[in-house]
């Protein structure tokens, strides 16, 4: 028991009132008791409960789910809906994103008032993905369960990390990513897709990418093509932010001169196993792996928790 406090004593504090924790939004967040009737408004905080075992707890998602398949079940809820959609469910938590508090202050002020515990949770880096991970574990009662997550997680990338050693520095790669096609976004530094690539030892040709204090980062079609033939390949995400196509990138004006393009390197991956905060960012890892370094993680098995 002793182990278990000390480990995530970073992030509970048990006070004269029950448990306590500080939300990503800077609330202080206290509750006797594991919530019990949750309703999920991010698809990685869905999958993470899903993780740590919950199912009958979880009572609403977002309208965009679309892992584990269990959630596609549960009834959807968005933030355009009516507070009293919410208060019919009967949740004793709401569990969001940070940036949506002030978008939309007045439903959660309603959901708060009527007694509802909103929390806002979400890790822009990847240092912070394992207390994110141990934070729903504490509100849903399942602190041993993130930690075995937690632990799982660090046995598979240990995978990865030993193939990565055994790269020789003059077979590395360099890449361009892509987060958002229309102002070229790619990723922020030490975001969940930043760190996914420098796990499979691939070097980032937008190192000096103009930060947006989230988990994507300006950059500028010129400043792509000034790198042009050091793009071995051209990795775009794909996802509810960035609809994009091969065919778009082909033929992206200027693209031509890209050392990716020439030699058909451009490749497109789906951003919920690169950017979100889930276990599944092991599956990214050996997908891009498996893309730029074949001969290294072909026989790479890895297990999703």
């Amino acid at each position: 028991m002793k182990k278990v406090l000390t480990l995530f004593m970073s992030i509970l504090v048990i006070s004269v009132f029950g448990l306590e924790i500080i939300d990503d939004a800077g609330y202080k967040i206290v509750f006797d008791k594991p919530f019990k009737r949750i309703i999920s408004l991010y698809g990685a905080h869905t999958e993470v409960l899903y993780g740590l075992g919950l199912d009958k707890e979880i009572i609403g998602v977002s309208k965009h789910e679309s892992y584990p398949p269990e959630a596609l079940k549960k009834p959807t809820f968005s933030y355009r809906d009516d507070a009293e959609k919410f208060i019919s469910a009967n949740p004793d938590l709401v569990i969001l994103r940070p940036a949506f508090y002030k978008r939309y202050g007045s439903l959660i002020k309603k959901l708060k008032d009527y007694g509802i515990t909103v929390v806002a949770l979400q890790p822009l880096q990847y240092k912070d993905l394992f207390n994110y991970w141990k934070k729903i574990g504490v509100l849903t009662g399942k602190e041993k369960n993130s930690k075995r997550m937690i632990d799982n997680f660090k046995i598979e990338l240990k995978k990865i990390q030993d193939i990565v050693k055994n790269i020789p520095k003059a077979e590395r790669k360099n890449i361009f990513f892509e987060s958002g096609h229309k102002k070229f976004l790619t990723c922020a530094p030490n975001s969940m897709a930043d760190t996914v690539l420098k796990t499979i030892g691939v070097g980032n040709i937008a190192k000096d990418a103009i930060l947006t204090g989230s988990t994507v980062a300006q950059y500028k079609k010129e400043m792509i093509l000034d790198k042009a033939k050091k793009i071995d390949f051209y990795i775009a995400q794909k996802g509810a932010m960035n609809k994009i196509t091969l065919d778009k990138i082909y033929k992206e004006s200027g693209f031509e001169a890209i050392k990716a393009i020439k030699e058909k390197h451009v490749y497109i991956i789906d951003e919920k196993i690169v950017s979100r905060p889930t276990p599944r960012l092991i599956l990214g890892m050996k997908k891009l792996g498996e893309i730029i370094y074949p001969k290294y993680f072909k026989n790479l098995e890895v297990k999703n928790y």
